[in-house]
Formats: structure tokens, sequence, C-alpha cells
């Protein structure tokens, strides 16, 4: 079950960055209403490359038929599983088939981002995609330092809470 919460997180943060990064493909007018709705703090994808005009007409295109295409979110999906979570006997066989359908559904919107994320990505010059690559690099160095801090914090609260029970 936790490989499955697991991948339907990491699956929902990707196309929740993904889509953070096609908001940032917007002509010298600045940022769209949805893009100004999106939070701030996530990293686009293509900070500090500087696209053509071309190459950000190309990116739209593209963007808007990953929308068009792309299955309408599957509320009686998220229904069931709320009502699977609220039941009076929990039924784990049943959750589980019900994450285990959502996951794959995740998935295959996932595939599908990643697609036109290399789409996206095969338009840029091999400089751009240098750039990309670095603060791609970058991000997981940080990324790696905020695991590591964070295994050392469930460290030292383990540790501290296992001399609370000892010393009681």
């Amino acid at each position: 079950m936790r490989k499955v919460t697991a991948a339907v997180m990491a699956s929902t943060l990707a196309f929740s960055a993904f889509s953070q990064a096609a908001v940032t493909i917007v002509g010298d007018n600045g940022p769209s209403a949805e893009g100004a709705s999106q939070s701030s703090s996530q990293i686009h994808m293509f900070d500090g490359i500087s696209l053509t005009e071309q190459q950000r007409q190309q990116m739209r295109d593209l963007m808007q038929r990953a929308r068009h295409d792309k299955p309408p979110v599957n509320v009686s999906e998220m229904e069931t599983m709320h009502r699977l979570v609220t039941a009076e006997n929990f039924d784990e066989s049943a959750v589980r088939a019900q994450a285990e359908k959502m996951a794959q559904e995740q998935v295959a919107r996932q595939v599908e981002m990643a697609r036109v994320r290399n789409q996206m990505f095969q338009l840029l010059t091999p400089e751009q995609q240098a750039v990309l690559n670095e603060k791609h690099q970058q991000r997981m160095d940080q990324l790696r330092e905020v695991a590591r801090m964070q295994r050392s914090s469930d460290m030292t609260l383990f540790s501290s809470n296992s001399n609370t029970r000892s010393n009681q």
C-alpha cells in the first residue's frame, strides 16, 4: 500500500510541477491568470532559459494539444475512495483495488505529460538543454539535502522518543 501511495503522490507532484512549467511558457506579456493562481514557490521547468518566440509558440502549441487531449479528472473514482475511507467497516482489499486503479490512471497521465515534456525538451538548442540539465541537477542536489535533513530529523525524533520511553 505504501508503494501505491508513494506512486500516487509522486505522480501528483510531478504532474503539478509540469503543469506549473507549462504556465511559464508565456509571451512577453508575463504569466497568464492561470499562472498567477499557481504557487510562486514552485520551480519552473524553463526558468533561466531564454526561449525564442518560435520555441515559445511551439511549446504553447504542444501544451494546447496536451491540454485538449488530457482526460478530465475522474471525480467518480475520488468519490468511490471517499466512500471507502468513510465506510463504517474498513475494507482493505477494496481500498487497495481502488488505490491501484487510481494509481494506474495517474501513471497514464504522467506518461503522457513526460511525452510532452520530451517533445518540449527536443525543441531546445544543445546549449539550452545543457542549462536545463544543470538546473535539474541543482534541484536534485537541493532535494537530496532536504531528504538528508528529514532522515536526520527522523532519527533525532526516534532517538528522543526511545530515550523518553526508556526513562519512564
